[in-house]
């Protein structure tokens, strides 16, 4: 994720890091890549719960997947994190919600 981003990047972002599930993936993702049974396995969810979660951290670009066979012939789909970086602070928050804070409220900005 570059330095400047829309609000609605943003939100996203925020919501899709907005639960514990979804950070401890982003931490044991942050070890190296995992195929989905074994990042499964290692958080105690299930599979189809686990694909929910990756999909929130795949619309917003924290996570990639890749679909490799195995020597044995079997699919497997590896996850990996995506290099970002989320700067957030006040004056972040203040240039994303600038026009909008000129257009509905009087006085200096």
């Amino acid at each position: 994720m570059k330095e400047e981003y829309s609000k609605e990047i943003l939100l996203k972002s925020l919501e899709a890091m907005a639960n514990p599930h979804r950070l401890k993936i982003i931490a044991i993702l942050a070890t190296g890549r995992q195929y989905v049974s074994e990042l499964a396995r290692n958080l105690e969810i299930s599979r189809p719960l686990l694909y929910l979660h990756l999909q929130k951290l795949e619309e917003v670009n924290l996570v990639k997947s890749n679909l490799e066979i195995s020597t044995s012939g079997k699919a497997l789909k590896f996850y990996e994190l995506s290099s970002f970086q989320i700067q957030l602070d006040k004056n972040v928050i203040y240039k994303l919600f600038q026009q909008e804070l000129k257009d509905n409220l009087k006085g200096d900005f």
